[in-house]
């Protein structure tokens, strides 16, 4: 059915009941349906044009759409990014509900190893400013260049939740008692930090302009952007750090930082969800983009991704510890990665590569904390609404 006869649930429905069979055996050609139907309400009366409405649908494009200064999103034509917006706002949760006692008196005992303050502190100063970097490419390049209001408000909240995230680190720094200056020394000074780092923002910053989309390379410019964001960063660099943390959280040290940080992993399990479809309705709407070379770029670019990524997972883990070492976070990089990859419909970048954290699926499953005063943030508001992300299905 075409963009311009799709009716939605809950929309005026302009057709007028079909002709009866009498009446069709009186024409030659059936009758069209009227460009426009009147309401009568009382003493007045409205004229809806379905003209008007039908055009206004069909012109919602993930690009080069309709530009309104109303921010409309009825009809939906995107009902996954509106469906996708529900859920993250269900999943809604604030740092300051999750208590951090536990943490600080670990923090300040001398049963934590130097090389476990040495992940916390990389956790922190890595995302304290990664988190920002994602909301501010989110709002300032992404919602801008692309047209569909119901897009517009999803790519919204993913920019408010980036916010939530940075807020959490600081609210972590200021329990333990982390100088602040430390953090932004390690985000500055520790050079793989900065590479990846660089990484996205050269491809940020190049489309910080009026950028003409009706363009081939300038599409496949955007295209590459929400790949990199999506599928390279929060979809793979985030996750060495992730599964350390958590590797943490699972011998029972930093509960209150463990818990924040599965917070965000759902988090960005559904950004990740979010980008991958928006980089596939993108497509859909501009077959020009999904040329050879765009594809074998994009797999170069996860590739220069994870080789970034596995350099500084050495420098979180110069040493043994956790129990693990360094090889088995570069192997889940591998791992996510060409998932990240496979589900864009892209060649995987490796060939049987398995998952040498099965437990972190289920770590991530926010459903299983029932204990109403250890995991109070979103069980008390939204228990019905909350969504389980498993790692696996991604």
């Amino acid at each position: 059915m075409s963009p311009a006869t799709t009716k939605c649930s809950g929309c005026l429905n302009f057709t007028d009941s079909p002709p009866s069979p009498s009446t069709q055996a009186l024409t030659a050609m059936p009758t069209a349906a009227p460009a426009t139907t009147t309401v009568a309400i009382g003493n007045h009366s409205f004229v809806l044009n379905r003209e008007k409405a039908e055009h206004a649908y069909a012109s919602k494009r993930v690009i080069n759409g309709n530009e309104t200064m109303f921010f409309n999103i009825l009809p939906l034509k995107y009902q996954w990014a509106y469906d996708l917006y529900k859920t993250m706002k269900n999943n809604h949760w604030e740092p300051e509900d999750i208590a951090m006692q536990k943490d600080v008196e670990q923090w300040r005992s001398d049963e934590i190893s130097d090389v476990e303050r040495w992940i916390i502190k990389m956790g922190i100063g890595y995302f304290s400013a990664a988190e920002g970097v994602v909301g501010d490419n989110i709002l300032h390049v992404v919602r801008e260049l692309v047209t569909a209001p119901e897009l517009k408000l999803v790519l919204g909240r993913h920019a408010h939740e980036e916010n939530i995230h940075a807020d959490s680190l600081v609210y972590m720094i200021s329990s333990l008692g982390i100088n602040p200056h430390e953090c932004e020394a390690m985000f500055e000074d520790i050079p793989s930090i900065l590479a990846k780092s660089n990484y996205v923002v050269s491809n940020s910053r190049a489309l910080r302009r009026d950028v003409d989309l009706t363009l081939t390379a300038n599409k496949q410019a955007l295209a590459k952007n929400i790949f990199l964001f999506g599928q390279c960063m929060e979809g793979t660099q985030f996750y060495g750090l992730f599964a350390m943390i958590l590797s943490l959280y699972r011998q029972n040290k930093f509960p209150g930082i463990g818990t924040m940080f599965r917070y965000t992993l759902r988090d960005e399990s559904n950004h990740i969800e979010l980008l991958r479809n928006l980089l596939m309705d993108l497509i859909d709407e501009n077959p020009d983009i999904w040329t050879e070379e765009f594809r074998e770029d994009l797999r170069a670019t996860m590739a220069e991704g994870i080789s970034l990524e596995k350099a500084f997972i050495r420098d979180c883990l110069p040493v043994a510890g956790l129990g693990l070492n360094s090889v088995d976070f570069e192997t889940y990089i591998d791992y996510i990665a060409d998932r990240r990859l496979t589900s864009c419909g892209l060649d995987p970048l490796n060939e049987f590569v398995s998952n040498p954290f099965p437990w972190l699926s289920e770590m991530i499953d926010i459903k299983k904390e029932t204990n109403f005063f250890e995991g109070r943030v979103t069980e008390y508001q939204k228990a019905s609404a909350l969504s389980s992300v498993d790692d696996d299905e991604l």
